[in-house]
């Protein structure tokens, strides 16, 4: 009965859901197609409105424009991971007082994180945020790659793409060398052997996990202390470390080209932002804060401080300055005498 109950009923009840869906998705559309013919604009009279390489640029610029959008999330995901790495001794703490008493360790735990800022969402919020770009993204270029039977042309997706037939059809046949940006890993067959499609999809695949593994990796081992790395959370991050990877490289053979440029682009700027910052704020005992306070104590050398002596004194303190000179000792100038005036005396003190 359970199997059958389903199938009774109608597809038309799932019409409402894909409407609400199309409808969310509409300003996502908007946006990614108005970026995108912004961008070719700009790049096309220098490298041609049909080339590859315009279309790749405005991914990338698209990419950018994200990313910078998504700065003040990164660096609230970057204080609250943080935190939550620098809590977990209070928390293995916790485990050990309310290990019996599982909602008496999950209120305590909560009122931790809160205490002091950290929320165990926040690391994930800048990745949320991107998969509707992500997705609004996909769907642009796979339209673009598919062709509409009742037209016979690549569908168009957003407003402004949808008002430039020529472009839809541009981006539809842009190439990098020799694979088109629309298609997809798995969308050419293997009977003419292996082609462009196949060698690129490949590389930018490898080259998105290899910039994500990298990222999570230089976040374990540069920015978190010794004791954070064990525990219930560490082994959570050291799961992410290797499944993420995984899950990206599996579900990249179904992502066109374009897509594949788009992850990669902003893996490296997530590694390079993350660099930044783990360089010029690291959390206290970590690696990265050694190696900071290494370069500060390397830095003060090069400086003269008040304790330290002028090159050239021996430590000798400097002569001071004549007045009316011109700010420093000459020896060849002789101090200036100067005479006391004698003091007033009473008619009584001037007859003794």
């Amino acid at each position: 009965m359970e199997l059958i109950l389903p199938m009774l009923i109608p597809l038309s009840i799932w019409d409402p859901f894909i409407a609400v869906g199309s409808a969310i998705m509409q300003p996502l559309y908007w946006v990614v197609s108005g970026i995108l013919v912004l961008a070719h604009s700009l790049f096309a009279p220098i490298l041609g409105a049909d080339s590859g390489w315009t279309w790749v640029l405005s991914i990338v610029a698209l990419t950018v424009v994200i990313r910078i959008a998504l700065i003040p999330l990164f660096v609230k995901q970057i204080k609250s991971s943080r935190s939550m790495q620098l809590l977990q001794p209070q928390v293995r703490e916790l485990q050990k007082k309310y290990g019996h008493d599982r909602e008496k360790l999950g209120a305590e735990t909560m009122k931790l994180y809160k205490d002091n800022n950290a929320n165990p969402l926040a690391s994930c919020l800048p990745l949320i945020l991107q998969m509707p770009i992500f997705l609004a993204l996909f769907r642009v270029l796979n339209g673009a790659a598919s062709i509409d039977p009742a037209t016979g042309q690549p569908i168009a997706r957003g407003y402004w793409l949808e008002q430039n037939p020529a472009l839809v059809e541009s981006l539809n046949q842009a190439t990098i060398f020799g694979a088109k940006i629309s298609d997809t890993f798995l969308k050419v067959p293997f009977t003419d052997g292996i082609t462009s499609v196949h060698v690129v999809t490949v590389v930018l695949i490898i080259a998105m996990t290899a910039t994500l593994f990298i990222t999570q990796l230089q976040l374990m081992r540069k920015n978190m202390p010794p004791e954070a790395l064990t525990g219930p959370f560490a082994q959570q991050q050291k799961i992410m470390l290797y499944a993420f990877p995984v899950i990206f490289a599996i579900g990249g053979i179904n992502f066109p080209v374009g897509v594949l440029i788009y992850w990669f682009t902003s893996n490296l700027w997530t590694m390079a932002q993350q660099f930044y910052v783990i360089r010029r704020n690291p959390a206290p005992g970590t690696p990265a804060y050694d190696a900071w306070e290494e370069r500060r104590r390397t830095h003060g050398k090069l400086k003269t401080t008040p304790e330290d002596p002028e090159p050239g004194t021996n430590g000798a303190k400097p002569l001071s300055p004549v007045p009316g000179g011109n700010g420093s000792a000459d020896a060849a100038t002789p101090p200036r005498v100067v005479r006391q005036q004698p003091r007033k005396q009473t008619r009584s003190q001037r007859k003794v």
